[in-house]
């Protein structure tokens, strides 16, 4: 009911998480209001199951949020394919797991949740940048007030490795990320929201 009356034809979105929870709401939505949907999967065979007969533009590619090469090589396929990107929703995310590393030894949920993001989102700069009114939506959560950003020790290498902490530092870093983004994309008439 949010895109009720809302024509979304000629409007290219990526949805990260675009195949469970949220994100598949959100594909679906878009997808409904004409837009032509992209989404960035780890698991591009739980995503083709999840999104099978769903009407609308939608696409599958593959993408790794914890695995920069991955979110690069996406970003680059996706802007020779694609002249603009409408619409960009950073919603994919990992919560309160167990203590792991990713990429250079990153936090998971720091290096998932808010680098991979980031990467992402500078990879399609250009695209966001050549139209007017781009949007950007980064899923952050009231777990931002169980932790600010532990500047010292952002990948909690400290041994005092808390998981909820851990999570609401991640959900800081995106919640700031939206707000230093939407500066940036103000020149071209874009924004960026951090929604909880």
């Amino acid at each position: 009911e949010v895109l009720a009356g809302i024509d979304l034809k000629g409007k290219t979105a990526i949805v990260t998480g675009g195949y469970s929870g949220l994100g598949l709401e959100t594909v679906r939505a878009l997808a409904a209001a004409g837009a032509s949907v992209t989404v960035p999967a780890r698991d591009t065979a739980k995503a083709q199951a999840a999104l099978a007969g769903m009407p609308g533009d939608i696409r599958i590619a593959p993408m790794d949020l914890a695995d920069i090469a991955s979110v690069r090589s996406f970003a680059l396929g996706f802007a020779s394919d694609h002249t603009a990107l409408d619409l960009l929703i950073n919603n994919a995310g990992v919560m309160a797991c167990p203590e792991t590393r990713v990429g250079p030894g990153w936090e998971m949920q720091f290096g998932t949740n808010h680098m991979g993001h980031f990467a992402l989102t500078q990879g399609l700069m250009p695209l966001l940048q050549r139209i007017e009114k781009a949007r950007v939506v980064a899923l952050s959560s009231t777990g931002h007030k169980l932790s600010d950003i532990r500047w010292d020790d952002p990948n909690w290498t400290d041994g005092s490795y808390d998981k909820w902490k851990a999570y609401g530092q991640s959900k800081t870093a995106n919640a700031l990320f939206a707000l230093g983004l939407n500066a940036r994309l103000a020149k071209s008439g874009g924004m960026a929201f951090a929604v909880h």
